[in-house]
């Protein structure tokens, strides 16, 4: 690589040379001529031909020392300016190609405004390069996540298979055995429908079809689909709603929305709690909020509890997956909406989403 590279910066060190020759040689010659011919004029100096010759000599010995001294500093300014600018650019690009995304590049120190270009440069590849570390750390967790999750499930219905091959087994225990693998399996088909769902948003392959609709019934509806649940739990259902508020939105997103924060709201709240659903409107928003009276969450849980797997509360983890509310701030921010959270140990949880009523 560097024999290919050497005759190559040769050629061009030549090449340079040649220019900066000619250039001097004209600017001297012209100069030189025109000194000799005012001299010869101001002071009636007869110009015999060894001065001429002697002159010229002297002109083109100064055109080599000029030519070669313009091109030295020519190929340091090259070397300093662009040279090592471009080495460093393309050493970390490498570093980059070869899969090591802590690669970054040390900003150029130099007359201001001399290497800004460059600086500029150095400081979009650095920030490509945490963004690149960072979905590689993410995407790193994620696989790490899933795997750990779909053990489990598995494990569940790989043992309790086992058991169900006994031939003296009761039926009270195969009912029982089988129940579990039903439910592992259900645990099982609902992470990977989550798992599919987050990628398809976060890919963006699924447009969000705005279209007006009726908040108020969406969520009425949505509650309703959770009626077997608070009547087992013994849980009380209020609910405060403002009828008539039309929004522009992604029906089918939004629902997505309302079922996991319900479903959050009734696996968290303890038999003989409390949930509320309220609707409201302030200006060009719409205000949702579901409330509970469930464990709580910590500040420190409530700071990740919209990242993937995360689960706070890690005794209800045979309920749920952890992708719930990573869907949930997906499709928030798909729809440029807001949400928030405010929680206290022990006495429960207050989501709060915020809708444009037009969204575009």
């Amino acid at each position: 690589m560097s024999g290919g590279k050497n005759p190559r910066r040769v050629l061009v060190a030549l090449y340079r040379y040649a220019v900066f020759f000619l250039l001097v040689a004209f600017i001297l010659t012209c100069c030189m001529e025109l000194f000799l011919n005012t001299m010869s004029r101001t002071m009636a100096l007869e110009l015999t031909a060894e001065n001429l010759s002697l002159a010229a000599k002297l002109t083109f010995g100064n055109v080599i020392l000029l030519s070669v001294a313009f091109t030295v500093i020519d190929i340091w300014r090259r070397e300093k300016t662009v040279g090592t600018p471009v080495k460093r650019i393309a050493d970390g690009a490498q570093r980059i190609m070869e899969g090591d995304f802590s690669a970054r590049i040390v900003p150029i120190a130099g007359m201001a405004g001399e290497q800004d270009g460059f600086n500029e440069i150095i400081d979009c590849f650095n920030r490509m390069a945490q963004e690149l570390s960072t979905m590689e750390t993410l995407q790193t967790d994620f696989v790490a996540n899933v795997s750990h999750e779909l053990k489990t499930p598995l494990a569940v219905m790989g043992n309790y298979g086992t058991l169900l091959q006994q031939p003296d087994l009761p039926e009270e225990k195969r009912l029982e055995y089988a129940k579990a693998v039903t439910e592992a399996a259900r645990r099982l088909a609902e992470l990977v429908t989550n798992i599919l769902k987050l990628n398809k948003l976060e890919n963006q392959q699924h447009t969000p079809k705005a279209e007006p609709f009726d908040l108020s019934e969406q969520l009425r509806l949505a509650l309703l689909g959770f009626e077997q649940i608070w009547e087992d739990k013994g849980i009380a259902v209020e609910t405060e709603l403002t009828d008539g508020v039309i929004i522009c939105a992604d029906r089918e997103l939004l629902n997505l929305v309302w079922n996991n924060l319900f479903s959050n709201a009734f696996k968290f709240t303890p038999s003989g709690g409390r949930v509320t659903v309220r609707l409201c409107c302030a200006g060009e928003y719409a205000l949702v909020q579901v409330q509970d009276t469930g464990c709580g969450i910590s500040r420190e849980a409530g700071a990740r509890i919209f990242d993937k797997f995360y689960q706070a509360d890690t005794s209800h983890n045979g309920q749920g997956n952890g992708l719930g509310l990573a869907l949930v701030r997906r499709v928030v921010d798909m729809t440029r909406s807001e949400i928030r959270v405010e929680s206290e140990l022990g006495k429960g949880s207050t989501f709060t989403v915020k809708l444009r009523r037009d969204v575009q």
